[in-house]
Parts: C-alpha cells; sequence; structure tokens
C-alpha cells in the first residue's frame, strides 16, 4: 500500500513553488519584527523543522546579508507520550557557537497541532540557556491545540477535521516539496 492509499485520497494543499513563497513571506516578517536578524538564531525541531530552518537561514540571510545561526533541537526526552509511544530514536541537538542566551530564538517546525511539540521544544530549551524571546515558526497550522500554544509566523492556516492526516514532504528527506490533506483511514 502506498502512502497515498494509507491517506486516503491525499491531495496536496502546498508545491514547492508555495513553500518557497511562504518562506520567503515568514523571513520578512521576522526580519520587520525583530527588525533586523541581528540577534536571531533558528532552532528546528527535527526532522523537518531542521530543513524548514536551514531554509529559512538561507533566506534571511539573502534579506539581510547576514549568515544567521541554525541549529537543532531534539524534544525526544522532553515529550508527555514516551510511555504511551514505541521507543524512538534520539535526534540530534545542535546549538550553534553564538548559543542561545539574551538572543531571539525562533523554533521553527513543520506542522502545528495540539502544541505538545513545542511545549517539550520549550522544556528542552530551557536546558539549553536563556533566550532574551522565544518566536514559533510553522509551516502548516492545522488547529486542535490542547495547550495555549499559538505559532508567531505561519505558512499556511490549514484548518483540518481530527479525522484528516497533514504530511509534509521536504526535499532534503522525501525527494519532494509538497504538503499533503488527506483522511485516515477507517478503522
Amino acid at each position: 500500500m502506498d502512502a497515498q492509499q494509507q491517506t486516503g485520497a491525499a491531495r496536496p494543499v502546498l508545491e514547492a513553488p508555495d513553500i518557497a513563497r511562504v518562506l520567503t513571506r515568514i523571513a520578512h516578517e521576522i526580519v520587520e519584527r525583530a527588525k533586523g536578524a541581528d540577534d536571531v538564531v533558528l532552532l528546528g525541531i527535527p526532522t523537518r523543522g531542521v530543513f524548514l530552518a536551514r531554509r529559512l537561514a538561507d533566506k534571511l540571510e539573502s534579506i539581510t546579508g547576514t549568515k544567521i545561526p541554525v541549529g537543532s533541537l531534539d524534544i525526544t526526552m522532553y515529550r508527555d507520550d514516551l510511555r504511551m509511544k514505541p521507543a524512538r530514536a534520539i535526534g540530534r541537538t545542535d546549538i550553534p557557537g553564538e548559543g542561545v542566551d539574551g538572543r531571539l530564538v525562533v523554533l521553527v517546525d513543520d506542522v502545528l497541532f495540539s502544541g505538545r511539540t513545542i511545549r517539550a521544544a520549550l522544556d528542552a530549551l530551557g536546558d539549553i540557556g536563556r533566550p532574551r524571546a522565544v518566536q514559533l515558526a510553522v509551516l502548516v497550522d492545522r488547529g486542535h491545540r490542547e495547550l495555549p500554544i499559538r505559532a508567531d509566523y505561519v505558512g499556511k492556516n490549514l484548518p483540518t477535521s481530527l479525522r484528516e492526516t497533514v504530511k509534509v514532504q521536504l526535499s532534503e528527506e522525501d525527494g519532494r516539496d509538497t504538503v499533503l490533506l488527506g483522511s485516515q483511514p477507517a478503522s
């Protein structure tokens, strides 16, 4: 069974040009809100958030002419569902040499859903340092929050039902850039 059959009739809601466009818009919004990007650090949440953070850093550099520090923040051990799901490999946390203390940290992830991943990221970040501020950039916000967390920068708001799935595919991991909306198979 292929991925499209597993997720029902998945249909693309964002394609490669759309993803590039929303990342450019988010980069401009970060520069505007931060009044530049001098103290910005981007931390991607593995897996696809790391790729998005790197792409965002490239766009920020093309706008500002300044190289933006980018890293990754593994949240595996901070998740509140560790005992309810199968064991998973611990990812890599890679903090830029400049650190995060006193800086504006923008957490980057692919999909914002319940908010639990971001809560875990905030806990992990608290163990690494003390940023001046923390903001959140996501490619897709699909709603259904379980915690009082919202994104500062959103590529696309995509209202979904709980029976729908959102799958982000990025060329670095999946060979193509797309966001697919599908339905879960009936149980």
